[in-house]
């Protein structure tokens, strides 16, 4: 076509379309094209015009022919698109080779955190299973009792209407008993008549033979009466008896129910002492449970009367149940469990070497190891008093389960709850780091019990005693 070919021109023109399919920094290209044209542009032109020479595409219509060409800056574009589309799904395919492999290990290494997550989990509920049985042994335990009772009560408001029917027998009896000797008193009196007045001796027969029928019906009322009074005797013998073997059954199941929660106290008492806590001052901490109380002291003594001693064993059962209610909800405060799933101690509780400075030094927690980012749970439901950053204790969150006891987690990456938030039992509160005055991934966990650090690994050791139990 005898066209003139500026290589610069096409270089320029090459690199802009290189850029529009973001293959080069354009300012880049475009410099070592200023640089190459001086030196080698023979070479360049020649080679462009060996591999793009123009082309010329004829078309034939209706007898008519004309002529497409195709420069050989459009060449060039067409193949920089082509070299594009190439590497670019070359980089694709490699990647999502590449991308599957890394996917498939993150999802093993996921199942495999998952698996011994619900392993725990389902220890876990097993145990609180056991825990709630228990319980709930305890509180039919209880119903039936109640349910006793009401019986007894019920008896004895039968016992006292059989013995008030009893008395207006008795009345009933004497009263016609003064019917009777009355009764004899006019035949008496009849008789005497009949012997002075003969004259009037038919007149009076008829008289005679009402007065004497009148006084056979009274005999015979008697007699039912003494009759009805035998049988409610012998009826109340009965309801004697039966209500004595009540009694009996009663007191041994009130006994038998006394005994188990008088151990299941111990074991909850036990629990409290390993942990290095002492109950009574727990319990007095415990402000959710009632305080107001008093009165005179009077020994509870049985009074000789039905149910008198099942009474008694049932206020001493109440009294331990009262105390058994208490110590449960104390073992829900208490952070018997470890705060991470997996850990190792890298320094104990109490007197240590520093590991900044090495100078000897009081440590009132425990450092417990884990992979860095590892989630922090908390031992026991509570209420978030604190979450931020606390100074060389990094970002610390401290929580209080109420009764005096406080725990703390410091050296924290993250913290996922916030000040005054309500947290249960394994809620996940932050992610294990290394902030503040720390020298490596670690998390620094404080018990506190009325102002007064506790060593955790006593509580820990309380938790495997329960779960055990």
């Amino acid at each position: 076509m005898g066209l003139h070919v500026d290589p610069a021109a096409d270089i320029f023109s090459f690199a802009t379309v290189l850029k529009k399919q973001g293959l080069f920094p354009s300012a880049g290209l475009i410099a070592g094209a200023t640089l190459l044209v001086p030196i080698q542009e023979g070479k360049i032109s020649r080679a462009l015009d060996r591999w793009f020479p123009e082309r010329q595409l004829m078309l034939r219509s209706e007898g008519r022919v004309s002529y497409l060409v195709l420069s050989k800056r459009l060449q060039m574009t067409a193949f920089a698109a082509v070299l594009a589309v190439v590497g670019w799904s070359a980089f694709a395919s490699v990647s999502y080779v590449f991308y599957g492999q890394f996917l498939d290990s993150k999802d093993n290494q996921v199942a495999n955190a998952r698996l011994a997550y619900r392993s725990l989990l389902s220890q876990v509920s097993a145990y609180q299973r056991k825990f709630s049985t228990i319980t709930g042994d305890l509180e039919s335990n209880h119903s039936m009792m109640l349910e006793l009772v009401e019986k007894n009560a019920s008896l004895q408001q039968n016992l006292k209407t059989v013995s008030s029917q009893l008395k207006t027998t008795e009345q009933e009896r004497e009263s016609v008993l003064a019917v009777r000797q009355a009764l004899r008193e006019s035949l008496a009196t009849t008789e005497n008549e009949l012997r002075s007045l003969n004259s009037r001796n038919f007149a009076l027969k008829d008289n005679l033979e009402t007065v004497e029928a009148d006084l056979q019906i009274a005999l015979s009322e008697r007699n039912d009466a003494l009759f009805n009074g035998t049988r409610m005797r012998r009826q109340i013998k009965e309801l004697d008896t039966r209500l004595a073997d009540l009694e009996t059954t009663e007191q041994g199941a009130v006994q038998q129910l006394t005994e188990r929660t008088i151990n299941l106290n111990d074991s909850m008492e036990r629990v409290v002492e390993m942990a290095g806590l002492d109950v009574e001052k727990l319990v007095r901490a415990n402000k959710s449970l009632p305080k107001g109380q008093g009165g005179p002291f009077i020994a509870a003594t049985p009074d000789g009367k039905s149910a008198s001693k099942l009474k008694a064993g049932l206020t001493d059962l109440e009294q331990h149940l009262q105390q058994s209610e208490g110590l449960q909800d104390i073992m829900r405060r208490m952070p018997m469990a470890p705060p991470l799933t997996s850990y190792r101690v890298t320094s104990s509780f109490g007197k240590r070497r520093d590991p900044i400075n090495k100078k000897w030094a009081a440590h009132y927690g425990l450092d417990m190891g884990s992979p860095f980012k590892s989630p922090v749970y908390v031992a026991a439901p509570g209420l978030v008093k604190f979450a931020g950053w606390n100074g060389k204790f990094g970002k610390m969150i401290e929580i209080d389960h109420g009764a005096g006891l406080t725990t703390r987690f410091a050296h924290l990456n993250k913290i996922l709850v916030k000040k005054g938030q309500q947290v249960n039992f394994r809620d996940k509160v932050g992610l294990l780091g290394s902030t503040g005055r720390s020298t490596g991934a670690h998390l620094h966990y404080e018990i506190i019990f009325k102002g007064r650090s506790m060593n955790p690994l006593k509580f820990f050791k309380a938790g495997r005693y329960v779960f055990q139990e």
